[in-house]
Parts: structure tokens; C-alpha cells; sequence
């Protein structure tokens, strides 16, 4: 535990060192927030705050993982060889994400990369890491159901798709949530926190040591990031957070455990897909804006707040997960 104790504290550092190096160099790049003109008129004076800043959590890790590779491989090699593909995954989303916001922000193409390209590479990630899963990491489709406290194992041919969906869908939530000061970053660490005290649960090294490295370099980031935030994550860091915690939740065998400790952003995708089919049918809206986090603040809620309500939400379902454990 002492060890772990340093990762964090280190990531952490790390982290924030990065964060003073890069947030200047993000500025005068001038890859600046570009606010819709049609979203909460409080956004608007956030036009122009470096984004993208996703990469600084992005090093970090990718920095902190393989320094502890390193030190693994001396001792423990299988554990340290087991760290690179939860680092691959996360680090892929990131680099989808990366490209988006470089078209959008550098290239100033509004739209960023073309919604079907975006999917074929979150797509081609997904695909491998579900073979990698049942082939090379031998570790099976079994999948816990919470409710019931019991594990089933799913055919392959189940398992895959399956894999593959929460994949898609975890890395598109997270995506998501992400549209309020420190909102995306105080969720995620709370989700990554709970997932690594599984890890601990279920004695998974591994896990343990990627999900302390993770916490500690969104704390790190939350302190750039939070209101008013100086930076802005981006398609980066929001889906590679996305990545991070649908990776350790497939290698722990608790997809299905997502459900309920990442509530929040199944109730942001939610909300953006019954604004939209309700749209179509009624041409009226159910929510005041989509996501969910835009209503509230459209009802008088401050991005602090938001934040608070959402943050302390997530905490709670995430004891509640530890409890079905």
C-alpha cells in the first residue's frame, strides 16, 4: 500500500508540473474552446480558454506506466508486461480524440474528424482489446452481475460484441460528460478510484497500480481544470478517461458493474438520446438542453454546483457498487 501511496503522489506531481509547462504552450498555439452559440449564454465567456489539455493527463500516464514497467520487469515481469495493454487502450481513445481536436482547433474545422472515422478508430481499439481479452490475457468471458452477485460465463461469440459495445458506449458517455468545469475529471476519479479498489478487492496488481497512476493525474489535472478552469480536457483526455475505465472494468470482469457506478454518464447519454428521438417525434423538447448537466444549469444550477450534485452522486453509486461486490 506505501507503494501505491507513492505512485499517487507522484502521478500527482507529475501531473501538475506538466500542467504549468503545457497550459502556455496550449495558449500560444491559441487552441482555444469554441462555444456553441446556441448553449448556456455563462459559456460564452469561456471562449478562447486553452483545450485540448487532455494531453497533459496523456503523458502523464503514458510517463508514470512505463516508468513503472520498468520497474516491474526487474522483479515481476508479468505483472509489468500486463500494464501495457490497459495503457495501449486508454492511450488509442486518446489519440481519436487527439486528431479531433487537432482538426478542430488547429485546422479550425468546426466539425473535427468525420463522425465515421472517429467510429472506425474507436471501433478498431475495441475490436482488439476484446481478442486480446479472451485470447491473450486468458482471462476469459465470465462477467459479474451485480444484482445477483453471481458470475456467468457468455459464449465467445456473445462476449465479443458484447465487449465491444461497452467499450463504444463507456468512451462516448465519458465524451459526453464532459461540458462543465471539472465535471468529466471529477467523475472519472471517482469511477477509476472505485474501479482500483476492486482491483484491490480481487488482488489484480496490475489494475491496482494503472488505476493509482490514473488517480493521480486527474487530481493533478482537476487543479487546472476546475472553475474557471484554465484548461480544457477535450476529445483527449475524455476519451481517453473513457478508455481508462472501460478498460479496467473489462479486465476485472464487471461491465456490467459500469451501470451502476458510472450513472452520471449513462444519464447524460440518456438524456441526449430522448431530447433527440423526442425531438423528432414532437418537435418539442423533454429536456431544457442535452446533455443532462446544460438542463441544469439552464434551471439556475452554477457549474459548481453541477460539479458538487453530479460528484457526490457518483460517489455514493460507486459505494453502492463496492457493496454488490
Amino acid at each position: 500500500m506505501d507503494f501505491q501511496i507513492k505512485i499517487l503522489f507522484l502521478s500527482f506531481a507529475v501531473t501538475v508540473v506538466l500542467g504549468f509547462l503545457i497550459i502556455p504552450i496550449l495558449k500560444r498555439l491559441k487552441v482555444g474552446q469554441i462555444e456553441r452559440e446556441d448553449g448556456p449564454s455563462s459559456h460564452l465567456n469561456k471562449q478562447g480558454t486553452p483545450t485540448m489539455g487532455g494531453i497533459i493527463i496523456a503523458i502523464a500516464t503514458v510517463i508514470l506506466t512505463i516508468f513503472l514497467f520498468w520497474t516491474y520487469t526487474k522483479d515481476q515481469m508479468e505483472t509489468a508486461l500486463k500494464l501495457l495493454p490497459m495503457l495501449l487502450v486508454s492511450a488509442g481513445f486518446g489519440i481519436v480524440g487527439l486528431v479531433d481536436d487537432i482538426k478542430k482547433l488547429v485546422f479550425k474545422n468546426t466539425k473535427g474528424l468525420k463522425p465515421a472515422y472517429k467510429m472506425i478508430g474507436l471501433l478498431l481499439i475495441a475490436v482488439l482489446y476484446s481478442f486480446y481479452l479472451v485470447s491473450k490475457a486468458e482471462i476469459g468471458t465470465g462477467t459479474y452481475i451485480p444484482i445477483l452477485k453471481m458470475w456467468v460465463e457468455l459464449p465467445i461469440w456473445v462476449y465479443i460484441p458484447f465487449a465491444i459495445f461497452v467499450m463504444l458506449a463507456t468512451t462516448n458517455a465519458i465524451n459526453l460528460t464532459d461540458g462543465v468545469d471539472g465535471l468529466s475529471t471529477t467523475v472519472s476519479v471517482i469511477i477509476v478510484t472505485c474501479l482500483t479498489v476492486v482491483g484491490i478487492l480481487f488482488d489484480v496488481k496490475e489494475v491496482v497500480i494503472f488505476g493509482t497512476v490514473v488517480v493521480g493525474t486527474c487530481l493533478g489535472f482537476l487543479l487546472f481544470n476546475m472553475h474557471p478552469a484554465r484548461v480544457f480536457m477535450g476529445d483527449t483526455g475524455s476519451l481517453l478517461l473513457g478508455g481508462v475505465i472501460v478498460s479496467m472494468a473489462l479486465y476485472l470482469k464487471i461491465p456490467l458493474l459500469l451501470i451502476i457506478i458510472a450513472i452520471i454518464p449513462v444519464l447524460e447519454t440518456l438524456s441526449v438520446m430522448i431530447q433527440v428521438m423526442y425531438f423528432k417525434k414532437t418537435g418539442k423538447r423533454v429536456f431544457k438542453m442535452a446533455p443532462l448537466h446544460h438542463h441544469f444549469e439552464l434551471s439556475g444550477w452554477g457549474e459548481n454546483k453541477v460539479v458538487s450534485a453530479f460528484g457526490i452522486l457518483t460517489l455514493i453509486v460507486c459505494v453502492i457498487g463496492l457493496l454488490l461486490i
